[in-house]
């Protein structure tokens, strides 16, 4: 949590210096990539056999899964910030 200057302002993120929201970016994807990779990494044949599944869903219940976890992830993230 950021402490507040005087003046009771908290200081916010100066978005404006060059490059920082690419950076961010690319270390997000980054980490999205490393979690992405841990579980064919720690079990191979379990994550085979849930890709499997995957491909015999409708279009509309991974539609409904894909909402779903955008839903929960928008959710997190303003729960967090």
């Amino acid at each position: 949590m950021r402490r507040a200057r005087r003046g009771g302002r908290i200081p916010q993120r100066d978005f404006r210096v060059p490059g920082q929201m690419w950076h961010d970016l690319a270390v997000a994807f980054c980490l999205m990539l490393v979690i992405e990779g841990i579980m064919p990494f720690l079990s191979p044949a379990g994550w085979r056999a849930m890709v499997l599944s995957v491909t015999g869903m409708s279009d509309r219940a991974l539609r409904v899964a894909g909402l779903c976890a955008m839903v929960a992830g928008t959710a997190l993230l303003y729960a967090i910030n």
